[in-house]
């Protein structure tokens, strides 16, 4: 674990995850984790994975991934509720009440959306929807 979170740190990434191999990640938000779910399932499965911040949204996935275990510098309290209610390890560097949006002034949209939710599986179609409606708006552009 210490190897990816000094990766995690000093390469700049949003997201290292290490299952057999290591592999970084650049993208903002929950976009690599929702595509590995959805394309790489088995390199989730089990993998140790560090992150910059992890909201709610984020902690559904790995649990619908079957993560092993996380490090994250920022954790959301509804994320971290969440993570507790699974076989997760979870080292974090702090907690907040909430994840914040880019410009600091609200939520991030996709935590406030979470956030009355109580399950990965009840998230998940939220996160399909939110990422597919971000995706048109892209190729509208």
């Amino acid at each position: 674990m210490k190897e990816i979170v000094e990766l995690l740190h000093q390469g700049g990434y949003s997201c290292v995850i290490s299952n057999k191999e290591i592999r970084t990640f650049t993208q903002r938000g929950i976009a690599d984790l929702y595509q590995l779910l959805n394309n790489d399932t088995a390199f989730l499965a089990g993998a140790s994975i560090a992150d910059k911040v992890v909201g709610k949204a984020a902690a559904a996935l790995m649990i619908l991934g079957k993560v092993k275990e996380l490090y994250t510098d920022i954790i959301s309290e509804p994320a971290l509720a969440l993570l507790n209610e699974s076989d997760i390890k979870v080292d974090f560097g702090k907690v907040v009440p909430f994840i914040e949006n880019r410009d600091k002034t609200d939520w991030c949209p996709i935590e406030k959306m979470c956030y009355q939710e109580k399950t990965s599986e009840t998230i998940f179609p939220l996160i399909k929807e939110f990422i597919t409606k971000m995706q048109q708006r892209s190729s509208n552009t």
